[in-house]
């Protein structure tokens, strides 16, 4: 039991600028954060409780779902991740951590770095402490803080430059062992995110730098999401947009015969699809090829897309480059012989095919059958290109972003679209970090293998946050009971009357002893300031405690969900908010 004149928490009437969205705001006006600078925050106390009541909820659902704890610095030797198999791409995000008097010029490799995730070391880990098949499978996680050089942070917790993290990592002798242990906490991660009382939905996603073969993020569903998640209702599918298919082309679709000869027109100052699709040319972009040229591993390529259609370019990691980037307007001209804007794929106008990684395109194509590309030639264009007879395609691929309306994949019920908070993210790793890492084990035949990995993570402070985004109304916090930093508020309108402050004590052990944790506002501030600070904090259930009640022999009981105020008698009100109390505890 505490009492707020005793504790801290420093509630703002006002939001403080910088705080773009709800869950923001609240943070700073309930007192739960304190911004120290970009992305930086410190815990405040009551933002601490609630942390804590998230951090064993997860503790509790990832040790039932057979995963050990273990504690891993935070500082790792760089070396670690040069072995690894990201660290140019990861490399961007991490601080460095030198210790001083290394003797290494500015700019020099770092020595060390802050961990962002730990996959460089858990893996060598376990490389020396497992050996044989015997010793599998193996799960490890800890909860601990992590480091990522956001360029922008902002949204509070959502992207911040530290923030704390359950990170899970699960080793196996084979495929169906990491499958069994991804499925496994998969379960974990819904029983999470159940009890902490948060919807989150999971959602196919890209593997991204992790890497790996197939994984699923957990998506909180908000219009301030950093994600748009395509879904359907009717057959459940669901998947982030950059993983999204849909079945606009069915497999068995058949291009349109050629309709014609390839003829070329003049098309001066003409650009862009938008310019084709205008007078005089009234060419829909439907009706077109966009060309785009990438640089996959140091060597070009080109991605074909229909004209109305926009690159997903995490889609692109499909094709095996490591490192990906769109190509400067500077290395297309000399590799097409034009600038953007009059480029295509045509066989005959493609002078630079031999300097070409490949020439990808999308299934969508199909459905254009015969359209209009760039000739290759600043101010030309090419009408009657058929896909099947003109276009150097040397693979096909889905790399479009996918749109809501578009059939589902799997029952073809339009799709739908919806912006999400990613709250957690699991992997499918297989053998990529444990064959950088010599991470083997001896089989009964001793013969040795890589082992297959998963790994897993939970964003513990961004699931704080997104809690609030997704509960609250114009008045404040609204706290699932399993994670409110206080589940009872007593609230003392006269905290200088001795029968009020003797009720508050002996209703605030009744509901301690039912399983609550109770806060006893004794402060000497008027009643709608404790009223308003009380819906800001969220408290659960609020009890009030006022000399005209205790004339009338009441006590006032309100949930902060509801509107209602229910008068319940002095005489039982022990017995009625213990009652009250371990209805939503058992739940």
């Amino acid at each position: 039991m505490k009492f707020w004149s005793e504790f801290y928490i420093p509630t703002l009437k006002e939001s403080p600028a910088d705080a773009e969205i709800a869950s923001h705001q609240l943070l700073v006006r309930a007192g739960l954060v304190r911004k120290l600078s970009g992305g930086l925050y410190t815990y405040m106390p009551i933002g601490l409780r609630v942390m804590q009541k998230i951090t064993q909820i997860c503790r509790e659902e990832i040790d039932r779902g057979g995963s050990v704890e273990l504690w891993m610095p935070h500082v790792h030797p760089a070396e670690n991740w040069e072995k690894g198999p990201r660290w140019n791409a990861a490399r961007e995000i991490m601080f460095r951590a030198d210790h001083a008097g290394s003797g290494k010029k500015a700019g020099a490799e770092p020595e060390f770095v802050l961990g962002p995730t730990h996959e460089e070391v858990i893996t060598p880990l376990v490389k020396a402490e497992v050996s044989s098949y015997r010793d599998l499978p193996k799960s490890f996680y800890q909860i601990a803080t992590k480091f990522r050089n956001e360029i922008r942070p902002r949204y509070g917790l959502m992207r911040a430059r530290e923030f704390v993290m359950m990170d899970a990592y699960s080793f196996d002798a084979d495929d169906e062992g990491a499958i069994k242990a991804y499925h496994k906490m998969k379960a974990a991660y819904e029983a999470f995110f159940k009890r902490v009382g948060v919807l989150a939905i999971a959602v196919e996603a890209d593997t991204g730098v992790m890497g790996g073969s197939f994984s699923h993020e957990f998506m909180v569903p908000a219009e301030v999401g950093d994600d748009d998640v395509i879904y359907c209702e009717e057959s459940g599918y669901a998947a982030n947009r950059e993983k999204a298919t849909s079945g606009l082309v069915a497999t068995d679709f058949v291009v349109a015969e050629p309709i014609g000869e390839i003829e070329k027109f003049a098309t001066p100052g003409v650009t862009t699809i938008k310019g084709l699709a205008r007078e005089p040319h009234n060419i829909p972009a439907d009706e077109q090829f966009k060309t785009l040229v990438y640089i996959g591993d140091d060597k070009p390529f080109l991605v074909l897309l229909r004209g109305c259609d926009d690159l997903e370019e995490a889609k692109l990691g499909t094709l095996g480059f490591t490192l990906v980037r769109p190509a400067t307007p500077d290395e297309i001209t000399p590799l097409m012989g034009a600038k953007p804007g009059s480029l295509g794929a045509v066989k005959d106008t493609l002078k630079a095919a031999d300097q070409l990684a490949g020439v990808f395109a999308d299934e969508a194509i199909k459905l254009v059958g015969n359209g209009t590309t760039g000739a290759n030639e600043d101010g030309f264009h090419l009408r009657n290109v058929n896909v099947t007879r003109d276009l150097a395609i040397t693979g096909w691929g889905d790399f479009r972003t996918v749109k809501a309306g578009e059939p589902c994949p799997t029952c073809g019920a339009p799709l739908k679209s919806r912006r999400g908070i990613e709250v957690g993210h699991i992997f499918k790793l297989g053998t990529k970090y444990s064959e950088c890492f010599a991470a083997t084990y001896v089989d009964d035949q001793k013969q040795s293998h890589p082992m297959v990995m998963g790994c897993y993570g939970i964003g513990i402070s961004r699931t704080m946050q997104a809690v609030i985004e997704q509960s609250h109304d114009k008045d404040g916090i609204i706290w699932p009971w399993a994670v409110a930093p206080f589940q009872v508020l007593i609230v003392l309108l006269d905290p200088a009357m001795e029968e009020a402050a003797t009720l508050a004590k002996t209703l605030g052990v009744a509901a301690e002893l039912a399983g609550a944790d109770i806060l006893i506002d004794d402060r000497d501030e008027r009643p709608g300031v404790k009223f308003k600070d009380a819906d800001l904090i969220g408290v659960p259930l609020r009890i009030t405690i006022g000399g005209r009640g205790l004339k009338n022999g009441v006590v006032e009981v309100k949930w902060r969900h509801e509107s209602e105020v229910v008068q319940i008698p002095v005489a039982e009100a022990a017995s009625r908010i213990a009652a009250l109390v371990e209805q939503p505890a058992s739940a």
